[in-house]
């Protein structure tokens, strides 16, 4: 494992572990710049697809980039668990790295949206509508404050257990499918129904394996990686990773792009829900797909001047980008979306609101005390 000096700190940082947020960070970004060509773009409330064409390329895009976010999660995981500081410390750092930018950028979009004090009152229950984007964060914070607790379980567990908790996280990826077999086959099959298992029931959200399902489950696979994963070479690494990442890609992608069978196509926002089954983050396509892309990144260990001026700086810079990229994102894609076709929208909007964030958190880290509360 490759380790550069950070300038800055004096701390060493893990290469390829900068590599995947580079990548990770313009995957986000590709996916939000595709989302306008099924989700409604200027018309709320609507799923909208304009062609099959359209519907090819969002499927392409989302079986390409949808472990964009599983990926941050294994990386955190990988950084900082188990926890090796006081708990007070790790919540305190954690709290001002990723809280405060989070409340300092929520604030932003709700008072450039305009909504009103009602915007402001549904931030003390929640993100704000404005950046839907940022629930990321609250689900990090989670992981966050099980952290501490899990560590010292996870400093002696042995490879076996843990692969046997991965495992039984795994059959909890297939609840997406579960859900809506169930709806079809028991229950009402119209957008948006959400049936429940194993103990949920309208006056329980915890059903039986509620504790051990959701984002944990790369948590895990993060601690097992950094623990107990064998330093593949790049023949052993392929592998092992192209069958993963080819059933992964398949899981996701066939029932996604089947879901819609005339064209033009529209239908209730709900609809959406229904759509994404198979892109859910914590779905079994998605999670075979994200270990693929986490084994070959972790290859990527390339010093020299690409990492140190572009690839180094703006990983470090990734997390101000995440958070402000919706403001440029908005833009960009409303003035190239009327004059290019779809694909070259999607790439272009990515591309462009990729650099402009990372000039623009670059050039806010430096400013003295506001970098640190804008960009963590």
């Amino acid at each position: 494992m490759k380790l550069m000096k950070n300038s800055d700190t004096s701390t060493e940082r893990i290469v390829f572990l900068d590599y995947l947020r580079f990548i990770a960070c313009f995957m986000v970004m590709t996916i939000h710049a595709c989302e306008p060509f099924y989700l409604g773009g200027t018309e709320p409330n609507v799923t909208s697809i304009a062609s099959v064409w359209d519907m090819l390329w969002i499927t392409i895009t989302e079986c390409v980039c949808r472990v964009c976010v599983p990926l941050f999660v294994i990386a955190s995981s990988y950084l900082l668990f188990p926890v090796n500081r006081p708990t007070g410390e790790f919540f305190r750092r954690r709290l001002a790295r990723v809280a405060v930018p989070f409340l300092v950028w929520s604030a932003l979009y709700v008072a450039f949206s305009r909504h009103g004090l009602g915007a402001w009152g549904r931030m003390l229950f929640n993100f704000p509508d404005e950046g839907g984007h940022l629930w990321f964060v609250p689900m990090l914070l989670g992981l966050y404050i099980l952290m501490p607790l899990l560590s010292p379980w996870a400093e002696r567990v042995g490879e076996r257990e843990l692969r046997g908790w991965i495992v039984l996280w795994l059959a909890t990826t297939l609840f997406p499918f579960l859900r809506q077999i169930w709806g079809v086959l028991f229950g009402d099959p119209s957008f948006g129904a959400v049936p429940y298992l194993y103990g949920e029931c309208p006056w329980n959200g915890f059903g039986a394996f509620h504790y051990v399902s959701g984002f944990i489950g790369y948590m895990l696979i993060g601690l097992w990686f950094r623990k107990f994963a064998p330093r593949l070479d790049r023949g052993g690494t392929l592998k092992v990773a192209i069958p993963l990442w080819i059933a992964g890609v398949a899981i996701i992608g066939v029932p996604f792009f089947l879901r819609v069978r005339q064209f033009p196509f529209a239908a209730p926002y709900s609809f959406a829900v229904v759509m994404e089954t198979s892109i859910e983050y914590c779905s079994l396509g998605v999670a075979l797909a994200t270990v693929a892309a986490f084994m070959v990144l972790r290859r990527l260990e390339f010093g020299g001047w690409l990492y140190k001026w572009v690839v180094g700086p703006v990983a470090k810079a990734s997390f101000g980008m995440y958070l402000m990229h919706m403001f440029i994102l908005n833009e960009v894609f409303a003035a190239l979306s009327p004059r290019l076709p779809t694909p070259l929208t999607i790439v272009l909007t990515a591309v462009a609101t990729f650099s402009l964030s990372a000039v623009a958190a670059l050039v806010l880290r430096r400013v003295p005390f506001v970098g640190r509360w804008l960009c963590g």
